[in-house]
């Protein structure tokens, strides 16, 4: 890189931290506004900032990878992390959690089993899942950084010392920004870095556009790579890198995907930082468009992935680490100047990730461990300790990144065999009133029993499990110490359970609750709550979402038909839903004086 392109990153990173000193003292005031930002936040900012922390350095590197090596039907694999979330969030999932009116995930659990000791057992348990599967993204978030420095700045030393040095360098500086503004510097950062996200993308997009043409394309693009049909067996398996050589069962994984990912949605928000955006929203109507604007901003994100791929098919030399194809193509194809923009803005997509995921752990050791434990009310004294939990969690992470070989090894345990850990509890506690605080704690621990040794044995160089084994053994583990755990022990207090169901409103298996209720639930069910009108919005919405992400990845190829397409039936869609889900939001109950409704 240049001079040039190395100011506007520094720039850049010296406005983050500024920002993160300008928002500290917003933030010290008590553990509402460090974590949650006073509730006061407006849901298009909170949209932005939950939809840019997905967009970060490593998973772009990984979504490139797979488009290089498996085309367009790599798209199966986005299934696995909630490719269709901001459906189900902005149907009825976003409303249903921010009514719960807590502060985390597993302060949740006791507004769902109550503050008995059961309760208390299920909030520690999914504290402790969350903890470990934030750690996790951190170690995640490590390799990904580290390697995409390495390509730009060397510091003399070999590629893997230099991504180790790179990493620990960016990790240092996001981290400290971090722990001065709380999510007042998060959500404020990332509407920033959404606008230079976008500008990068629409940029690496408009290069690939105007360099690759359909002849090239034609050339070396195997047959089927533009086809979404998933084949059971990958032809070119032999030529896999040994990394990524499991995958030759496709079929078999794309089942796992798909399950996976729509057992997760179903779940709630499951990415763990994704919980405390809506429980930040302002109400439950702005939790809802909060939901729909999710994905919007992710579109953009689409198109620059599928133009750094054809970059690197059709006019860059085979690497022996696919997972660098993307900083590769940018040091190649973009001029001067504008490399560094879209460098900064590829930072400020890693920043936004780490923050919020930094963020989310720091809060539940705080909020669901320290606080509990001690006894602490003094809102100073929290907040000092959520310094604290929060170096602790961005060591943790340093230290399992640093033992990790490449991205896909911490992605595919992450995704596979922690999201099996505790997938199931999570759709049950939604939908079936039987299901007690013990039973919950019983499935998301067993569970997490069985994932944890497969880390341990792949990050010692063990061989893996392949995926379509691990999921399902693990989901089976779950499921019956759930049920054991349920039907062994008492069922949930009736007044906590008629509590919640009357505050929440959920649908599925609630027959005894929903009895109980009698005239008051008639009173509080309003068409907009019924199941039949949140099914109808979730296809809907997964039909916008899923042209969206097609429709500019064909543009960017030059396949046109099929991107306008799949743009068109998007845009349908879309217009249908104005009148099944926006005209049937709920009201607005926010106002200044009473930020905390």
């Amino acid at each position: 890189m240049t001079t040039i392109d190395y100011a506007v990153i520094v720039c850049y990173f010296a406005t983050v931290i500024g920002i993160g000193l300008w928002c500290r003292r917003l933030a010290a005031r008590n553990l509402d506004s460090y974590f949650l930002a006073g509730k006061s936040m407006h849901w298009l900012a909170l949209a932005m900032s939950g939809s840019v922390a997905t967009f970060d350095i490593t998973g772009t590197m990984w979504i490139v990878t797979l488009l290089t090596l498996f085309g367009m039907k790599s798209m199966w694999n986005h299934w696995m992390w909630g490719f269709l979330m901001a459906a189900f969030f902005m149907s009825y999932m976003g409303k249903w959690v921010r009514r719960s009116g807590v502060m985390t995930g597993a302060e949740w659990m006791v507004t769902r089993f109550g503050d008995s000791i059961d309760g208390k057992t299920a909030r520690i348990s999914y504290t402790i899942m969350a903890v470990v599967m934030l750690t996790g993204f951190i170690g995640y978030a490590f390799q990904g950084i580290g390697k995409f420095v390495s390509v730009y700045i060397t510091f003399g030393l070999p590629p893997e010392k230099a991504a180790t040095v790179g990493a620990l360098l960016v990790f240092a500086i996001t981290t400290l920004y971090v722990l001065l503004g709380g999510l007042y510097s998060v959500v404020v950062t990332n509407v920033i870095q959404t606008v230079i996200l976008t500008v990068a993308s629409v940029v690496i997009a408009g290069v690939a556009y105007h360099h690759v043409s359909p002849s090239m394309l034609e050339e070396v693009l195997p047959t089927g790579w533009t086809s979404l049909a998933p084949t059971w067996r990958l032809e070119n398996a032999a030529q896999l890198p040994e990394a990524y050589a499991g995958y030759e069962l496709f079929g078999a994984l794309v089942i796992i995907w798909v399950l996976k990912g729509l057992l997760l949605n179903l779940g709630g928000p499951g990415q763990m930082t994704d919980f405390q955006a809506f429980l930040a929203a302002r109400d439950s109507r702005d939790a809802c468009k909060l939901g729909a604007a999710w994905s919007g901003f992710l579109v953009v994100r689409w198109a620059m992935c599928m133009g750094i791929a054809l970059l690197a098919l059709t006019g860059l030399e085979a690497s022996g680490d696919p997972e660098k194809v993307m900083p590769m193509v940018l040091q190649e194809y973009l001029p001067i100047g504008v490399r560094g923009l879209v460098i900064a803005g590829l930072l400020a997509a890693f920043m936004s990730t780490f923050s919020a995921t930094v963020n989310a752990a720091a809060s539940y050791i705080v909020r669901d461990l320290w606080q509990p434990l001690v006894r602490q009310t003094d809102q100073k004294s929290l907040v000092r300790a959520s310094y604290v939990a929060t170096a602790a969690v961005v060591l943790t992470g340093t230290a399992i990144g640093f033992l990790s070989d490449s991205i896909r090894q911490i992605w595919d345990w992450l995704m596979i065999a922690l999201g099996a850990a505790f997938v199931i509890p999570n759709v049950l506690r939604w939908y079936w009133w039987r299901l007690n605080g013990w039973g919950y704690s019983a499935g998301t621990l067993a569970g997490l029993a069985g994932a944890v040794p497969i880390l341990i044995l792949t990050l010692a160089g063990k061989a893996e499990p392949p995926l379509y084994v691990t999921f399902p053994a693990l989901c089976g583990i779950s499921l019956a110490a759930t049920l054991i755990g349920a039907w062994l022990t008492a069922p949930t207090d009736e007044k906590v359970l008629i509590s919640f169901f009357q505050t929440i409103r959920p649908f599925g298996f609630w027959g005894p609750i929903r009895k109980r209720c009698g005239l008051i639930e008639k009173q509080r069910n309003a068409p907009n709550e019924s199941l039949t009108l949140a099914v109808v919005n979730l296809t809907l919405a997964s039909v916008v979402i899923l042209g969206c992400y097609l429709g500019p990845m064909y543009l960017v190829g030059h396949w046109h038909t099929q991107g306008l397409c799949a743009l068109i039936v998007a845009g349908v869609a879309s217009v249908a839903l104005y009148y099944t889900w926006y005209r049937n939001l709920p009201q607005p109950t926010w106002r200044p004086s009473n930020p905390q409704r």
